[in-house]
């Protein structure tokens, strides 16, 4: 029977380390696999990720452009065609309604409604910005665009 006192590793799975350079019968004596002198040869020798031997590594070569703004806004975007006809009057579009539909993917930073397209019932959208078209289309409509901070 099976009992926690019983079990062992399956033969193979202990593997004994190789002990580097224990002399000449060994196969790894002497050097220790490390070559002949340098600095790789050395005790302590440390090599950062992307060292190319003193050549000009590879990030240093590539020239670099262009500036990311860290603290600059990315909204998921939806346009107002593709709310219309999709909602009832009596609920209220949120970002997280529309997430659970399928029509945004990822929030970002917020969610943004633009413009384009026609808006004929009276929603509320609730969102984190709204483009002045889309402000005044959903108003024209007869709906509210309420801002989230």
């Amino acid at each position: 029977m099976l009992e926690l006192h019983t079990l062992r590793a399956p033969r193979g799975a202990k593997k004994r380390k190789k002990r580097k350079g224990q002399g000449p019968g060994s196969g790894l004596g002497k050097t220790a696999g490390r070559g002949q002198k340098g600095q790789t040869s050395r005790s302590g020798f440390h090599q950062y990720p992307g060292f190319e031997g003193g050549q000009m590594p590879l990030h240093r070569r590539l020239p670099k452009r262009g500036f990311r703004n860290p603290g600059k806004r990315r909204y998921a975007v939806i346009n107002l065609d593709q709310l219309e006809g999709r909602f009832t009057p009596e609920e209220p579009v949120t970002p997280e309604l529309l997430r659970r539909r399928g029509l945004v993917k990822n929030l970002r930073d917020g969610l943004k409604i633009l413009g384009r397209g026609e808006l004929h019932s009276p929603l509320t959208i609730v969102a984190h910005a709204f483009s002045r078209e889309a402000r005044k289309k959903i108003e024209a409509a007869g709906g509210r665009a309420e801002v989230l901070d």
